[in-house]
């Protein structure tokens, strides 16, 4: 695991909301590369490795995202600081007292900030724990010496900017690892350190494989194009989630059996529930009830594939999110087995 704890580190690191991904795609192409394979960047900033298997009549493609939740500038207050417009599926509170990055477009530059409710003090306002977290309240504080409109226009901040935030990443002693972004990074992690470890021990797979990490996952259409004709089946490794009612937990691989999109193909969830058993990799079974992945997206788009989801169990998901190392093995393990099995 030491390999793909690294790797998740430093892709955690590197901010990528949804439409600013720019970086850490450049950093995959680079690393692709180096590990002597020929990635291809796609139209939408997708990468796309292709590892030619024994058989290449019928192909393979897993999914990774690489694109995280984030914010851009939607306006610049009279007072200086900003308002935000949130990028994918969460709420104000999971970011309120976080420590955010400002990517200003027109200078390349950051600025480093917070993101606060208006009515933080409780000296002050009569109703800062009680007020709702929503646009028009939550706000970025620059740390720049700023009080007006004028002033942070003047660092060259505009609307649109992207607003990144701080993965807070810790790997405790204890095995658990928390930061922001576990999803869809674990997976992305995951992969990376497969495609190194069979180019190192010069692994042949089955199928011809594709290994496509999506830039677009957050907001719904990640990766549903591009996709080989010869594909028949399509894996996205994600993650599960955690809460009420759900069996998902932060030491097994959670096999995702519906989402909100629907049933994932039987066929292909009975065989990996058949893989996990027979190599005695701990799995659950698992509804997502408000979910989407790249595989569901792929189906909305027309794919004509057998799909399937499977991911580690990430707590507190589109927050500040955590796992524990046991689920990282069993889905890196069970992603490893499914690659080297016969197609169903």
């Amino acid at each position: 695991m030491t390999q793909t704890l690294d790797y998740l580190t430093t892709l955690t690191n590197i901010p990528s909301p949804t439409g600013f991904t720019y970086q850490i795609m450049d950093y995959l192409m680079a690393e692709l590369q180096d590990l002597g394979y020929a990635p291809v960047r796609t139209q939408k900033e997708g990468v796309l490795v292709t590892v030619p298997g024994q058989d290449d009549s019928q192909h393979r493609l897993l999914t990774a995202h690489l694109d995280t939740l984030g914010a851009m500038v939607r306006a610049i207050k009279p007072d200086g600081r900003l308002k935000m417009d949130l990028i994918g599926g969460f709420v104000y509170n999971a970011i309120e007292g976080e420590n955010c990055t400002i990517h200003v477009s027109k200078t390349g530059k950051t600025i480093s900030g917070t993101i606060l409710m208006h009515q933080t003090s409780v000296h002050v306002y009569r109703d800062a724990g009680t007020a709702e977290r929503n646009q028009t309240n939550m706000e970025v504080r620059l740390d720049e010496k700023v009080t007006s409109e004028d002033e942070t226009r003047a660092l060259g901040i505009e609307v649109g900017d992207f607003i990144s935030f701080d993965p807070r990443t810790i790997l405790t002693d204890s095995g658990f690892i928390k930061s922001r972004h576990l999803d869809d990074k674990v997976s992305a992690a995951i992969l990376l350190n497969l495609l190194k470890t069979y180019k190192e021990n010069n692994t042949t797979l089955p199928y011809t494989t594709h290994f496509y990490f999506s830039s677009n996952e957050e907001i719904g259409y990640g990766a549903n194009s591009s996709i080989p004709s010869q594909v028949t089946e399509f894996l996205a490794v994600d993650m599960g989630a955690m809460g009420d009612d759900q069996q998902t937990d932060e030491y097994t691989v959670s096999i995702c059996v519906k989402d909100g999109s629907g049933p994932y193909h039987f066929g292909l969830r009975q065989h990996l529930v058949a893989l996990a058993e027979q190599e005695a990799i701990p799995y659950k079974l698992d509804i997502y009830p408000y979910y989407g992945s790249d595989a569901s997206a792929a189906m909305r788009a027309g794919a004509e594939v057998k799909h399937a989801l499977l991911g580690a169990g990430i707590e507190s998901s589109h927050s500040y999110e955590r796992t524990h190392i046991d689920s990282v093995e069993a889905t890196e393990n069970l992603v490893d087995t499914y690659l080297k099995s016969p197609m169903i």
